[in-house]
């Protein structure tokens, strides 16, 4: 499969220099690129048809996590914000089980797709990791499974939405809630998103919707969900610099194996 089968390129013309500079002017501003209808419908039923025969293969994982990801604070209570806990489950299968024909693969390696998420970025070059796992992720989110609050350690996130749940399953996000960068934490601000009193931004996505997020700044959570249809978002990995692999015990962690 070539990439104009994979993407609406007509709608998305990523390798357009005025498209390119419009989309970083996006996610500079708001924090967040939305591209809907990215993929083509063809690409979106032979990538679900896929996750549905392999979903079976996913290794599911439930873990309650505070939302800065990291061994709780001995210095603050349970309670605290730094320590709170959160819970957040779903089934993945990895890099290794994506078939080699996946329209997944081919936008994956695509050097034309590599060359625009790395203008939008801003980011000189991007590449694979370099284990066998964590590359490209397809995540399953059956009813009640979640993602708790959070921010992510990484600089910039990319998915894809696959599949929508017949309700909930939404992502919920405030940027610039922290500065990770400076060490600012904003306990207090945490705290009442905590609580609820803080109104979030609720991301509309639809099946075959490109999403470009940066969540090292930005807490973000994704709501349970609901009935019988399973929520299908794929993560594609990259990074800045080369030969990077995700570590053993969160590989564990995340799929159950190395």
């Amino acid at each position: 499969m070539l990439l104009d089968n994979v993407i609406n390129a007509a709608e998305h013309p990523i390798e357009d220099e005025r498209f390119r500079l419009s989309s970083k002017q996006q996610l500079d501003e708001q924090g967040v690129l939305v591209l809907t209808d990215f993929l083509s419908e063809q690409a979106i039923e032979q990538i679900v048809k896929e996750g549905v025969k392999k979903q079976s293969q996913a290794f599911y994982s439930v873990s309650g996590h505070n939302v800065y990801l990291r061994d709780n604070a001995p210095e603050y209570s349970a309670m605290h914000p730094r320590n709170f806990e959160v819970s957040s489950s779903k089934g993945c299968i990895t890099d290794d089980q994506i078939a080699a024909d996946s329209p997944l693969r081919v936008l994956y390696d695509s050097d034309i797709f590599r060359q625009f998420l790395a203008f939008v970025l801003g980011e000189k070059k991007l590449y694979n990791y370099a284990d066998p796992l964590s590359s490209i992720n397809l995540h399953y989110a059956d009813q009640g499974q979640e993602l708790g609050w959070h921010f992510d350690e990484s600089s910039f996130a990319i998915t894809l939405l696959l599949q929508s749940p017949e309700a909930g399953g939404c992502f919920e996000y405030i940027k610039d809630m922290r500065d990770a960068d400076r060490g600012e934490m904003n306990y207090s601000g945490v705290s009442q998103v905590l609580c609820g009193e803080r109104e979030s931004h609720t991301l509309a996505a639809q099946a075959g919707t490109l999403v470009m997020f940066r969540g090292r700044n930005a807490i973000h959570r994704v709501t349970p969900v609901q009935g019988e249809t399973t929520r299908m978002l794929v993560v594609l990995a990259y990074n800045s610099k080369p030969g990077i692999k995700l570590s053993e015990s969160a590989r564990m962690t995340f799929y159950g194996r190395l």
